[in-house]
């Protein structure tokens, strides 16, 4: 029998549909593979936690944003790292990690709330890049959060489509609502559901997790002082 991972790798390789809408794939041209980038979770936490201690404390270094970046990545992309953030415009990974062109493979939604189509998004990027870390990054004071909490508390509805996200929230932050500090405690664990939902929703990033390949790590942002803290 075939190995499942194997005939999704043949599907990528094979010049596939989605693909080659999306990107140019692993059969890229060497000058980006040839970009060093960390080797293995740890490091690849690491270097997101250097980053941020860099940015923090005003040495950011702002690597891979040159022109000549942008030239080696311009037909293939390595990112190190996938990130599910929100779409929050204070909460910019490549700024608050010190990163750069092709660094990351962002994937933001109001909430980090992991759904359908983000979730194709990001095993598109896992399956293709190989990223040895998926970065589940919350932050506080959350407005999805905020808003959710008080939809529930209220007993109202949010308008149009925000009631989408009300409804992927409610059942991870409803123990929340009455709570003392209910909306930094729904944030983390909201943080924590959604890291834990996409080890349970796809087999993808399960076999790479089982296999080593491949960490899931939640963490939160400190909209106050800059600070990324994994939970």
């Amino acid at each position: 029998m075939i190995d499942s991972s194997l005939r999704r790798r043949a599907l990528f390789t094979a010049g596939g549909a989605v693909a080659g809408s999306i990107a140019v794939g692993a059969a890229a041209q060497p000058a980006a593979a040839a970009t060093p980038r960390p080797a293995g979770p740890r490091a690849a936490l690491k270097a997101l936690l250097d980053g941020n201690r860099r940015f923090v404390t005003g040495h950011a270094r702002h690597p891979h944003q040159t022109v000549r970046r942008l030239h080696e990545v311009s037909t293939a992309q390595h990112p190190f790292a996938v990130l599910l953030g929100c779409a929050d415009s204070r909460v910019s990974p490549e700024l608050l990690f010190d990163q750069g062109i092709g660094d990351l493979f962002d994937d933001r939604v109001a909430g980090n709330i992991v759904d359908d189509l983000l979730l194709g998004s990001m095993e598109y990027a896992i399956e293709e890049f190989a990223p040895p870390l998926v970065l589940v990054l919350g932050h506080e004071r959350c407005g999805a959060i905020s808003a959710t909490l008080n939809a529930i508390a209220t007993g109202t509805s949010a308008p149009g489509h925000i009631q989408t996200i009300v409804d992927a929230l409610r059942p991870i932050v409803t123990p929340y609502v009455n709570a003392a500090d209910g909306v930094e405690k729904a944030v983390r664990a909201n943080i924590r559901a959604q890291a834990a939902a996409l080890i349970e929703r796809s087999e993808i990033v399960r076999e790479k997790v089982e296999r080593h390949e491949l960490a899931v790590v939640g963490a939160r942002y400190d909209l106050d002082t800059g600070v990324v803290t994994v939970l």
